[in-house]
């Protein structure tokens, strides 16, 4: 009998240590390592393992069933005995204490229409994103724990990471703490290849990732960056071959794959690179929990390169740096067919270049405006200063365009507009917003979005007497809520045609529901 490993409840990682029997020059590139996990009722998963270094492989596996045993066996493409026919047991004991939403619900997915997020269980899910491209490789821990902390607090649940530093170009010291520093991820980077791992980068992104997860923010997984990347010194992203892009992408499936992800095979390129197609078909075949996978466009762009590829759930459009709205790119990529989720991946940054760009309130009607637009998948926001990870006021060598005009990551944090996207989350936290469409029938004019018969969701960015011009699927339960504070304004039932009134005439969000979605 193989070594048990014990588990409380559903969708806890557990990890696997498989030894080599001998030293293997070329694990990372020429040796693949996985395992079969077949349950007591019959169901079958398969995991990639992840070379760690030395003569270390390791796999993480987490249970979608709440108990039972599941019997594993290890196969490789070497015939090495410690890699090929290991056997174990992963043991699940019911009644483990739930710590957060993922434990509870399980991982996301897409829905059932493919429109937007549930929990494994079914649960509705709302992203709300923050971007911090550049903390895998500039964070410490302490860091990633202040941030962590404050996002949560705010109501975040994911954020967009570049797994690894992307410019060919950009030097600096070895040292997280240093100016112009950075951690390296692969040794050949700057040759355009991605193939000499080093497994104390990983490690350490290991506890990194860890936090984000304890306060229920979902990495957001990106490659290798296909766009301007950190500095602008040619991202490695374009060049990489693409056999070697899709190894990495399996990779990042089994060292994070067991735990909430998101991959994001593409990030700010026209989204019809080679590397793009070769990375998401190998998430898709290796990827057993079917966590979303998705492509993320520069500005210009036709914001659908292979919307019909089985591996693709997702498309998020960017509207630059310029602090306009428009909400415009994301309905009309609502109507692209095959059906994906929709969002605005990256709106302008707030306190780019001036104090007052995309600042404050900006940010709350963006990411209204965006969600009623057909983004249904949720809403992304990013703030100067923390997407580069910039160490402190006046750190030099990052790219003036992007900078906020004072401070760094941590300041960034305090930026009035975060807290406005942060609010959407919580003003629709536990409401049935599967599938939710937008709806322009309903009423004479306000952004609306509905789930016949249970849901509508009506933002008003000047407030105003609500009428509606079609009562048969509009529930009569209704609250009206402040969407800059959270506060609920109202409550009640109202008549058949009877408008809900407003003497305040500011922004407020008017939630139509039913009786089962009161609370």
């Amino acid at each position: 009998m193989g070594d048990v490993t014990q588990v409380r409840g559903a969708w806890r990682e557990a990890e696997i240590t498989l030894t080599a029997s001998t030293d293997i020059p070329d694990a990372y590139t020429g040796v693949d390592v996985w395992a079969e996990f077949t349950h007591d009722d019959g169901l079958t998963l398969r995991r990639p393992a992840f070379h760690d270094g030395g003569r270390t492989w390791r796999i993480r596996f987490s249970s979608p069933l709440p108990h039972g045993r599941w019997q594993w066996t290890s196969d490789a493409s070497l015939d090495d005995p410690g890699l090929r026919g290991a056997t174990g047991f992963v043991e699940v004991e019911p009644g483990g204490p739930a710590t957060n939403r993922f434990q509870r619900h399980g991982f996301w997915t897409m829905s059932p229409g493919g429109r937007n997020l549930v929990h494994a269980d079914g649960t509705p899910a709302i992203l709300v994103a923050d971007t911090a491209w550049g903390l895998p490789w500039r964070a410490t821990e302490e860091q990633v724990r202040v941030y962590a902390a404050d996002r949560q607090a705010k109501g975040f649940n994911a954020v967009l990471l570049m797994s690894v530093q992307p410019d060919m170009r950009a030097v600096g010291p070895r040292d997280r703490g240093a100016d112009t520093g950075f951690d390296v991820a692969f040794e050949d980077l700057p040759s355009g290849h991605i193939n000499a791992l080093n497994p104390a980068y990983f490690q350490y992104l290991d506890r990194l990732l860890d936090i984000l997860v304890e306060h229920e923010i979902v990495p957001v997984l990106q490659p290798v960056f296909q766009g301007f990347g950190w500095k602008g010194l040619d991202v490695a992203g374009t060049v990489v071959p693409p056999a070697e892009y899709a190894r990495y992408c399996r990779y990042l499936v089994a060292r994070y794959g067991a735990r909430p992800a998101i991959y994001l095979v593409g990030a700010d390129g026209s989204g019809h690179e080679p590397q793009i197609p070769a990375g998401g078909a190998e998430v898709h075949e290796w990827d057993c929990y079917t966590q979303p996978t998705g492509i993320h466009y520069r500005p210009h762009g036709d914001n659908r390169a292979w919307q019909d590829a089985e591996w693709l759930d997702f498309q998020w459009c960017q509207t630059g740096h310029g602090g306009e709205h428009v909400p415009e790119r994301v309905a009309d990529m609502w109507r692209n067919t095959p059906v994906k989720a929709v969002a605005n991946g990256e709106p302008t940054y707030e306190q780019t270049r001036s104090a007052t760009n995309a600042a404050g309130w900006w940010q709350g009607h963006e990411a209204w405006s965006n969600l009623c637009a057909g983004g249904t998948m949720g809403v992304v926001y990013g703030a100067a200063n923390i997407w580069q990870w910039k160490l402190h006021d006046g750190e030099p060598g990052h790219e003036p365009y992007f900078l906020a005009p004072s401070g760094g990551w941590r300041e960034s944090l305090d930026f009035a507009g975060s807290t406005y996207v942060g609010l959407l989350g919580k003003i629709l936290d536990g409401l049935p917003t599967t599938d939710m469409e937008p709806d322009w029938q309903t009423f004479i004019s306000p952004r609306t979005l509905r789930v016949a018969g249970r849901l509508h969701v009506v933002y008003q960015e000047h407030g105003g007497a609500l009428r509606a011009k079609q009562d048969d699927e509009l529930p009569m339960a209704y609250r009206v809520v402040d969407p800059r504070t959270g506060d609920i304004l109202a409550t009640g039932r109202r008549s058949p045609g009877e408008p809900i009134e407003d003497d305040r005439h500011t922004a407020r969000i008017v939630i139509f529901h039913d009786d089962e979605s009161a609370s």
